[in-house]
């Protein structure tokens, strides 16, 4: 049984109202979730302040409350602890109220604007076919070995991560290989937690509707590495501007990777097709069924943790060549007719650029670029221009419809995305509002041989419009329309 006392250690505490040596059955930061013998931990956040919430949460049975200002009437019978910060208490007393499984297998998180999702894909994959027990946190999906869990953040909160890392040393998993976003290390979702080992694959503009500045957005992604261990492991991209300053504070032993600088982990491409890469890893070839630049990056930052893991260099290419990228990474259908669909996760300019650079360095010239993009609602408006630009700088015909548009109006996001098309550039587009029709417009319009990029949702299986969560699939919707053309 767990007692308040216990899952506060090591917790900032300011003052305490009544005996910590009560019994804890549960933690929540969300009154709601809160049932009878839970403490629930009243966190400041970004929509919501916990605080306002305190006596809904005693009301559903909590009889143990932490916070950062101890409300007006204290009730008797309830146990109130005034703390530092609750957030990051949150994320402690989790740990510690799970008994800090972090500690108990090797976790390994990964960080940056792109590649998160398929790197760590990557890992969990690899050290599978090694004949590991592994753990998957993921966009696309949670795993404890085969067994699969819905993923609803990118990094789940803290008593989420933590449920989850328990549930993962009970099933005998070594390995846990995770996603770590700017959000989480901003929120402190990650404290409490020990890693292992930590990636850093990029940085460029994202997610500055809550960051507000670029700035703002490299630090949070510094902050993780700042707070590894000594025993812990850093990657980093060497041929990153920033690649060596993110890592500048970590306590870690740091590694470096790269294709065209000098660097602990090398890798060269030596052929790119739409079927897969020969690289150069360490002067070894393997072939992946991995395609594009960015892909040959997630190969070797894959090989290099699995070396630093301990296991053989042979043995690791070997297992590398078999790996498969998630679903909505540059996936591919190709019709009867030889058109040839490719669905994306992409949906900054970055990640853009380098997918339509993909293409580019593939197609023989012959061939007709169309891409369908748009931009999700309530988010970062300052990519919209640059999005539409890269766009039309790699693509010979570009269709702008809506992503999730949420509470915003699709047609105004669109406008907001038409401003940053070059003028010369004017005649290659065409704004659908409707995001099926235009990937149904895009597939019309291409010609055998000819390629569709669809960018921006990737694996998302839903589109959100105003309150509404609606059944959407890109890959299937093109995957259907391409087959009904061939008729």
């Amino acid at each position: 049984m767990n007692r308040l006392k216990d899952i506060l250690y090591n917790v900032s505490i300011k003052e305490t109202v009544s005996s910590t040596n009560v019994a804890v059955q549960g933690l929540a930061f969300d009154s709601r979730a809160v049932s009878e013998g839970f403490t629930f931990v009243a966190v400041n956040g970004s929509q919501v302040d916990g605080h306002n919430y305190i006596s809904v949460a005693i009301d559903n049975g909590a009889k143990s409350i932490v916070c950062e200002k101890f409300p007006i009437d204290l009730v008797d019978g309830v146990t109130y602890v005034r703390v530092k910060d609750s957030a990051l208490s949150l994320g402690i007393m989790a740990s510690n109220f799970y008994d800090n499984p972090s500690g108990k297998l090797k976790l390994i998180g990964v960080t940056g604007t792109n590649g998160k999702t398929t790197s760590v894909s990557l890992m969990y994959e690899l050290f599978q076919s090694l004949g590991e027990k592994v753990g998957l946190l993921s966009t696309v999906e949670n795993k404890i070995n085969d067994e699969v869990y819905k993923a609803t953040h990118t990094t789940p909160d803290a008593i989420e991560l933590n449920a989850l890392l328990a549930k993962m040393v009970e099933a005998d998993c070594q390995y846990c290989f995770m996603e770590v976003s700017s959000h989480a290390v901003d929120q402190k979702r990650i404290a409490g937690v020990k890693f292992s080992g930590a990636v850093f694959t990029n940085i460029t503009r994202d997610h500055l509707d809550y960051h507000k500045t670029f700035e703002n957005y490299f630090e949070a992604k510094k902050g993780f590495f700042d707070t590894l261990p000594s025993d812990a492991f850093v990657l980093t991209n060497a041929e990153q501007e920033f690649g060596e300053e993110i890592v500048k504070d970590t306590k870690a032993k740091v590694y470096t990777y790269g294709l065209n600088a000098y660097a602990d982990y090398k890798a060269k491409i030596l052929e790119n097709q739409f079927d897969g890469s020969l690289l150069l890893i360490d002067n070894k070839e393997v072939y992946t069924k991995l395609i594009g630049k960015f892909n040959a990056y997630n190969s070797l930052v894959t090989y290099a943790v699995g070396v630093l893991s301990g296991f053989d260099e042979l043995e690791v290419l070997t297992k590398l060549s078999n790996l498969t990228p998630p679903d909505g990474r540059f996936q591919q259908n190709v019709s009867a007719s030889g058109i040839i669909a490719i669905v994306d996760y992409a949906h900054t300019p970055d990640a853009l650029k380098n997918v339509l650079k993909t293409i580019k360095n593939i197609r023989t010239g012959n061939e007709t670029v169309i891409t369908v993009v748009g931009c999700g609602g309530d988010r970062d408006k300052g990519k919209r221009p640059l999005m539409a630009k890269v766009a039309c700088q790699l693509s010979d015909q570009v269709l702008f419809t809506s992503d999730n548009p949420r509470s915003e109006n699709p047609e105004t996001i669109i406008e907001e995305m038409e401003a940053g098309v070059p003028a010369q550039d004017y005649k290659k587009t065409l704004s659908i509002t409707s995001r099926k029709e235009a990937i149904k417009t895009a597939c019309k319009l291409a010609k055998k041989g000819d390629i569709v990029l669809i960018a921006g949702k990737g694996h998302e299986t839903y589109q959100i419009i105003g309150d509404e969560v609606l059944d959407f699939d890109d890959y299937k919707i093109v995957k259907e329309t391409l087959k009904k053309l061939n008729k």
